[in-house]
């Protein structure tokens, strides 16, 4: 090592930099060889879900995440792999999936096609009931299980296919750097409230949609207040790898649930229901009355149980108390029925047994229904609404309606080819760069550090974006492009400054650098202060670009400029 790089390598500001750029790729984790494909998430109820699979916390790191690396002892390279395998799936077989965290064994599940039939049968089903029972010499309601015979409509069921198993997958991260919806597909939502929010407000209302959209069964998911310059609230959600027309209408929702008794609210979706039942066993395709036609469409029914808490319970009791018993197909009911509404719109009516009169009940169960020109579109339709509605009992109702302002689907091959011509342009640009700074110094010795520290910029600016979980969208990039732009610029008013006057006896160095830094100090306080309005325009669209050139800025003038000053004066000075 001669004395001028042992010189580089020891200057205090240059090891500011490696620090930096080791911190940097230590946060970027960058990962060449991952194979596999990544869980983004697991239906509910669905055989991965059985078999134990979760979906991954929306706060785990993209590299983090559960990778599938072979089924059945295939391996599983990729996205293409994991789709050829799980097509030729017969039902009823045995599948075993090895993560790169554990190894998995799930049954498949037949795809049905239900036909009802007019002729009735007997079937034995299941009902809870709450009794007296004298436990320690107390007195004390019980729940116990009984068998009851129902009389059904005869089905015909046929195997089509087989069920998808459950998974939401994409292809292995090779990096923890967060890709926005711009390079790998999703759904953008931006929503304005419909009345203004104070900012406690706000922040109540994020975290609710937040809750409401990791319970629905999504990850990757961001969910962020912002406004446009004229000060209209808006908020924006981004939904990775999601195509899926049930989002707009589930954040849209205010989700405020109440279930009436002559008029009367006896518990709300929320603080009153303390569990809603999600599993097979208890939630579905009602046993009782399964699916029909009803005029040109098909309808069928879901059910599922939720448990009250013992207030709601208590206020249940009070208002049936006062209802009298009538008397319905040689059934006793009480004269009221227990009606479901959802945003104040009525979704359901049920029937309450007589012997619920006055009693404290807990556990009940909530029904509802879906249709399709189809039975499978039906069943289909009933299990997303039952899957909604489960969604909002459990997070209540948000502070406030939300209308859409704007929705966009971003198909993932745009984002593919974006990023492949973004790296040949990169590379390009760097190599244009390369040319012009030689022709213009005819010194390799200046050339070569300017290439290096716009590369190390862009190492930081990516380590700083993996820390903060910021998502990269093609607006980021742009801030990238940018700020690694304004790098050169300054770059190369620190070599003009350094070199002026650098045959002269009188070439002061530190006056010449304190000049460079002067023009670059006034360049970066007028790029960061023309950002901020970009931080709202567009309803905060353009924050991305606003917020990633910020960064650029401040890591280039505060870090990097200092280093590669430091590196100049010490390759120039003789």
């Amino acid at each position: 090592m001669n004395f001028k790089t042992k010189k580089i390598f020891t200057n205090v500001k240059v090891i500011i930099v490696l620090v930096a750029v080791l911190l940097a790729l230590v946060a970027i984790h960058p990962v060449p060889n991952a194979k596999g494909v990544a869980i983004r998430n697991v239906l509910l109820n669905s055989s991965a879900s059985i078999a134990g699979i979760e979906s991954p916390k929306p706060t785990s790191s993209p590299t983090s995440k559960e990778r599938m690396l072979s089924m059945n002892n295939e391996i599983i390279e990729d996205i293409t792999d994991y789709y050829e395998f799980t097509n030729k799936l017969e039902p009823n077989r045995t599948v075993q999936i090895k993560t790169n965290k554990k190894i998995y064994r799930l049954t498949t599940k037949p795809l049905l096609n239900i036909t009802y039939l007019d002729e009735k049968e007997p079937k034995i089903i299941e009902e809870i009931i709450q009794v007296n029972k004298t436990i320690n010499g107390t007195l004390t309601l019980v729940n116990e299980t009984i068998n009851k015979t129902i009389l059904v409509n005869k089905k015909i069921e046929t195997v089509i296919g087989t069920e998808e198993l459950g998974l939401s997958v994409y292809n292995a991260p090779k990096t923890n750097i967060r890709k926005g919806l711009d390079l790998q597909g999703g759904t953008r939502v931006l929503l304005e409230p419909e009345e203004e929010l104070d900012q406690d407000g706000m922040d109540i209302l994020i975290e609710n949609m937040k809750y409401r959209l990791n319970i629905y069964g999504l990850s990757d998911v961001v969910v962020r207040e912002t406004s446009d310059l004229s000060g209209n609230q808006y908020i924006l959600v981004e939904i990775a790898g999601a195509n899926k027309e049930e989002i707009k209408e589930l954040m849209s929702k205010q989700g405020k649930f109440e279930a009436k008794i002559a008029n009367e609210t006896v518990f709300k979706g929320g603080q009153d229901i303390t569990h809603v039942c999600r599993s097979a066993d208890c939630s579905g395709i009602d046993p009782a009355t399964g699916c029909g036609m009803q005029g040109s469409d098909w309808v069928c029914r879901f059910r599922f149980s939720i448990s009250l808490s013992p207030d709601a319970a208590q206020k249940q009791a009070d208002e049936t108390d006062k209802l009298d018993i009538i008397s319905e197909n040689n059934n006793d009911y009480l004269s009221e029925k227990l009606q479901l509404f959802l945003d104040d719109a009525k979704v359901d009516e049920l029937n309450i047994g007589s012997d619920l009169k006055g009693r404290a009940v807990t556990d009940i169960q909530i029904s509802g229904s879906g249709q399709g020109k189809t039975q499978q579109e039906a069943m289909f339709n009933s299990l997303e609404n039952m899957k909604k509605l489960q969604t909002i009992l459990i997070t209540g109702s948000l502070p406030v309606k939300l209308n859409i302002v704007k929705t966009d689907n971003i198909s993932p091959s745009l984002g593919e080819e974006f990023i492949n011509s973004a790296i040949l342009i990169g590379l390009l640009a760097i190599l244009g760069v390369l040319i012009v700074v030689s022709l213009r110094y005819r010194k390799l010795k200046v050339a070569i550090p300017i290439i290096i520290t716009s590369i190390i910029e862009v190492t930081l600016l990516l380590g700083v974006a993996a820390i903060i979980g910021w998502n990269l969208d093609l607006a980021a990039i742009a801030g990238i492009i940018i700020a690694v732009g304004t790098g050169i610029d300054h770059q190369i008013i620190i070599t003009d400054e350094t070199l002026s006057g650098e045959n002269s006896e009188s070439h002061d160095w530190k006056k010449r650098l304190k000049n460079a830094f002067f023009i670059i100090m006034g360049a970066f306080f007028t790029t960061v202060f023309a950002m901020f309005p970009l931080l709202f325009a567009g309803a905060g669209l353009l924050k991305g670009f606003a917020i990633t050139t910020m960064i650029g800025a401040f890591i280039g003038v505060f870090i990097a400029r200092p280093a590669y000053a430091a590196v100049i004066e010490i390759l120039l000075k003789e």
